[in-house]
């Protein structure tokens, strides 16, 4: 028994010795050759803000509708920082309710059916390194608990 502790304790110093000695080392002299100063690994699981901005059309005879419920991705994290413009682009006053990954946009005023609606999801941490974002959208009418799906928003990662 005494052996095979020996043998890993013997193992773990050689495969750590091995590891340390990976490290960049910078030119402490002033010669002319170039030489490195400095070296970053980011790694695969590295987050970038972006903002993603999607359309809804809403059909001029639909009824109005009161609710955007939008299912987030797991390669995404939205704050409430989120926008919603009519068609001349005019701030429409909404109200977030943050579920896990359901964010619901209530809208204290029916918003009367229109061509379309700008989402912005100002503020969203993507992962650089991982399958495009897919947003699945649906919609609440009024005078209806029943979640319409409208489709689903794809954004791809850079």
């Amino acid at each position: 028994m005494k052996k095979i502790i020996y043998a890993t304790v013997a193992f773990t110093a050689a495969t750590s010795a091995l590891i340390s000695a990976g490290y960049a080392i910078a030119k402490t002299d002033y010669d002319v050759d170039p030489n490195v100063d400095n070296n970053l690994q980011f790694s695969p699981n590295s987050w970038q803000l972006v903002k993603h901005t999607f359309r809804i059309n809403i059909p001029q005879n639909g009824k109005s509708i009161s609710q955007i419920i939008i299912d987030t991705p797991s390669t995404v994290a939205v704050s409430n920082d989120i926008d919603v413009l009519d068609n001349q682009g005019e701030k429409i006053k909404i109200n977030v309710s943050v579920n896990g990954r359901k964010i619901i946009i209530f809208f204290p005023e029916p918003v009367v059916a229109t061509t379309k609606i700008n989402i912005t999801l100002n503020r969203v941490l993507q992962q650089t390194f991982s399958s495009t974002s897919i947003y699945s959208i649906s919609v609440k009418v009024i005078g209806s608990d029943v979640e319409i799906p409208v489709g689903i928003a794809q954004f791809p990662t850079h």
